[in-house]
């Protein structure tokens, strides 16, 4: 007979017990159930997990190399282990259950989760981001569960696992010991932050890092690294701490580098005045498709900053160096596909020129800047 955690938690509930095993054989024995020691460990473990852990996710989130962890609704869950997205077996029992899931997690971290406040967007303790949004907007609970690297990938570690090449290594490495302040570009979960993390362990480690995320993801093995984290207003509206305000704080806290974990509004403006003041060596990533794209992005950017398009790639074309670009293979492999350097043109309009690409295979190509990537890194 399968046993209905609900009606063990009903049963709990209404007589105020907690999930221990001598209460929940009661329970059990009340309900009809052989209560066998395998039985009643399974039911008090599942009842645990629900109250203090993720319940079914538990266990993917402890998968060697798991990026991602997305539930959409009872009966579909995919993860990410490095290599595209996978169905799993994992499942819950209705769509209140990953409600229930959904609101304890948020309420971790202090946050409001109903119909009301349908969406929520967190850190949990232990790093992991959650994103939940709730039936009466997604027509059934959606979890979105980011896991951050249990431990910092090198550049060794990226050519290793295909996703660099001896070459592009050298580059990297030249760029990073050289202070050329580099953009690391792509789409969602292409790689950005784990490589913009590795970067970071390239750095000198007499040299201070202060970094600024919206939310804290980057764990670079560096001795010297001042993490400062963005805050959202509580229920009342206030509290709020901005990527403006930590890049403006972060100037005055005597950094060798400004590392911006993900440029996403006004706050590139603070960054290229730093980077353009004295700042050399800045570090950050971006979302572009492509990195022929990034100008335009950049400009959008601009603009929340209150930089018009002109001013914006003046800016730029003094304080930028190059961009790298990676993207997933066919295969879901993540892969260093681009090295572009930043050019300024006759118009004063700022392009990013290819210098080195890679095929899904490996098989490199040299671009128009190549040369001028070669002075950059130092080669």
């Amino acid at each position: 007979m399968t046993i209905d955690l609900d009606a063990v938690r009903a049963r709990l509930s209404a007589a105020g017990l907690g999930a221990r095993p001598a209460e929940v054989a009661g329970v059990l024995a009340d309900l009809g159930h052989v209560v066998s020691d395998g039985a009643l460990l399974a039911t008090v473990d599942a009842l645990r997990r629900e109250s203090t852990g993720a319940g079914p996710l538990d266990e993917l989130l402890r998968l060697p190399g798991i990026t991602d962890v997305l539930v959409n609704g009872p009966h579909e869950v995919w993860i990410d282990r490095g290599r595209g997205l996978e169905r799993s077996a994992a499942a819950f029992t209705d769509d209140a259950s990953v409600r229930r899931l959904a609101v304890r997690l948020a309420a971790l971290v202090g946050r409001r989760l109903d119909d009301s406040s349908p969406f929520v967007d967190a850190r949990l303790p232990d790093g992991t981001r959650v994103h939940a949004v709730l039936a009466c907007v997604a027509g059934q609970t959606c979890l979105s569960l980011r896991v951050p690297a249990r431990t910092a990938l090198t550049l060794a570690d990226w050519e290793a696992g295909g996703g660099l090449t001896a070459q592009g290594r050298a580059v990297l490495t030249g760029l990073v010991r050289q202070r050329r302040a580099v953009l690391v570009t792509g789409g969602t979960g292409s790689g950005k932050t784990t490589l913009l993390a590795s970067l970071l362990g390239v750095v000198d480690a007499g040299e201070r890092l202060v970094i600024v995320e919206d939310s804290r993801e980057l764990c670079p093995d560096h001795p010297h690294a001042v993490r400062l984290e963005a805050r959202s207003a509580n229920a009342e509206g206030a509290g709020r701490v901005g990527l403006t305000d930590l890049v403006r704080n972060a100037l005055r806290m005597r950094p060798d580098r400004i590392v911006v974990g993900e440029v996403r509004g006004a706050e590139l403006a603070d960054l290229l005045a730093a980077l353009n003041t004295g700042h050399e060596g800045g570090l950050g990533t971006v979302h572009a498709n492509a990195p022929a794209s990034v100008p335009a992005r950049l400009e959008a950017l601009g603009a929340l900053g209150g930089l018009g398009r002109h001013a914006l790639h003046a800016q730029v074309a003094a304080a930028l160096d190059a961009v790298v670009h990676v993207r997933r293979a066919g295969d879901g492999r993540r892969f260093v596909s681009t090295i572009g350097v930043v050019r300024a043109g006759s118009d004063g309009l700022v392009r990013v020129e290819s210098a080195l690409t890679w095929d899904d295979a490996g098989v490199a190509r040299a671009g128009p800047a190549a040369a001028d990537l070669t002075v950059l890194a130092g080669a």
